[in-house]
């Protein structure tokens, strides 16, 4: 659906974050006279309020009723479609749209291709993976944007002059069904991984997984590039796209640090500043998808040596004390937990882990914790003690174990763990941060200053936007 075709039919906003903003301006600036429903918590009415905007109606939380009598509601990506007034709605005839939709719509060419678009996923690893596409796109000298769920809203960057020559998208699992929503292919897709994640949001792991693929399985790319150690995509059916495998011997993979094209070593990782052996195997994809994209993806490799490490992702915040303060608060299952562990084995380690509890398994991190344990484990948050309980069995000779009440004190535990030795403090949570922070940003800066460091410093994402 282009803004256009919203002329004359009933809309509504449903969000009020910065993708509400983002639609709301997308729509306003080429629809001016269109009136606009906004359906938003109490706390936030009074700034959209304050637009003075005589066409915009602002109005709290909405039930099905409300939302049924609109045409078209355009949702946040956190709000669920899976919630009973967003099926009761749509049931009755409202169409549910996100905000990238919209973009989608605007940039397909006649053929309903997004060209020169590459749009990423995965349940770790896709920010770094976006960014990380992006930052060798340009060092090629190409003219790139990069967008989307990374910290920048598509819609922000509707229409801009000069087009870049190549787009690098994000999509979280809230967004990547807006592909095929919109009636439109992506030039390339790449899918990372898939682990079990946001289940609050998506309802069941099944749905989950089906939502994340939907990328590739409904959006139809004409490239797909997948990780063919991910055992969700391994089997994989896409008749309508072209499959590129990453991470299997006749592709782009890892041997030790080493980036091989099929048999030809193309470049060694190990003093390269991507954070963990996920991000160094994840290369391998963006450089797939640079060859699938017709450029010389060899040429470009080296270039991985200026890439600036995202924050809040293994994020190295510094040393004090013989003490190396580590922030990877976006880690939100206990898969990323043991991976950002992987990436200090053989160190002394006190690691943070909970958050909001939506119900994630963590047996398979207990059982680990049987095998590589770190020196201490700190649990926090709402899922802190099922977290903790689970532990415990474990624990006796082979790692110290503490529940805290909060970060402060998990942080005061941690340096008390590795006192005078030194070591790793870890902050990697396996869990959202809802509740106690209003996003895992907001974490990661309590982190730092809790280490001592400036939060100011840590909490820019390098290389957003167009370059």
């Amino acid at each position: 659906m282009l803004i256009s075709q919203l002329e004359g039919r009933s809309v509504a906003l449903w969000g009020w974050g910065r993708e509400g903003h983002a639609a709301y301006a997308a729509i306003r600036a080429r629809l001016p006279q269109q009136p606009l429903t906004l359906f938003c918590p109490a706390g936030q009415a009074d700034s959209a309020r304050a637009l003075g905007d005589a066409l915009l109606d602002v109005q709290g939380e909405p039930d099905a009723a409300a939302l049924s009598a609109f045409q078209v509601v355009i949702k946040s990506p956190g709000i669920s479609p899976y919630r009973p007034e967003a099926v009761a709605a749509v049931a009755a005839g409202t169409e549910l749209i996100g905000g990238s939709s919209l973009w989608f719509a605007a940039h397909a060419d006649a053929a309903g291709v997004l060209a020169n678009t590459v749009c990423v996923t995965g349940t770790k690893g896709k920010s770094t993976t976006t960014a990380l596409l992006a930052h060798l796109l340009r060092s090629g000298g190409h003219r790139t944007g990069l967008a989307g769920n990374i910290g920048l809203p598509l819609l922000e960057v509707l229409d801009p002059q000069p087009a870049p020559a190549y787009w690098a998208v994000e999509l979280s699992s809230y967004q990547t069904g807006e592909v095929a929503r919109a009636g439109v292919r992506p030039a390339l897709a790449i899918v990372l991984n898939i682990f079990p994640e946001h289940l609050d949001w998506h309802g069941s792991e099944q749905r989950y997984i089906d939502d994340k693929l939907a990328l590739v399985t409904a959006g139809h790319p004409c490239i797909a590039v997948l990780n063919a150690a991910d055992r969700h995509l391994q089997g994989l059916q896409l008749p309508h796209s072209q499959v590129v495998w990453f991470n299997q011997p006749e592709g782009w993979h890892m041997v030790g640090s080493v980036v091989y094209r099929g048999q030809q070593p193309v470049f060694d990782t190990a003093t390269s500043p991507l954070p963990g052996a996920h991000n160094r195997g994840n290369l391998c994809a963006v450089l797939a998808a640079i060859e699938a994209m017709g450029l010389d993806a060899v040429a470009m490799a080296p270039a991985v040596q200026s890439f600036q490490p995202l924050p809040n992702r293994l994020q190295w915040l510094g040393q004090r004390d013989g003490v190396a303060w580590v922030n990877d608060s976006i880690s939100t299952t206990p898969h990323a937990s043991l991976a950002a562990l992987e990436c200090f084995a053989g160190q002394r380690i006190a690691l943070l882990v909970g958050g909001h509890d939506r119900g994630l398994d963590w047996h398979d991190f207990a059982c680990q914790m049987q095998r590589q344990p770190p020196l201490e484990i700190i649990t926090m948050g709402a899922n802190g003690p099922r977290i903790h309980a689970l532990l415990q069995p474990v624990a006796e000779g082979r790692f110290g174990l503490h529940a805290a009440s909060d970060l402060a004190q998990a942080v005061d535990l941690a340096r008390q763990a590795l006192g005078r030795q030194g070591g790793v403090v870890l902050l990697s949570p396996g869990a959202p941060s809802f509740g106690a922070y209003p996003d895992y940003v907001a974490r990661g800066r309590h982190f730092a200053e809790l280490a001592g460091f400036d939060p100011a410093r840590i909490s820019q994402i390098p290389g957003l936007g167009i370059r």
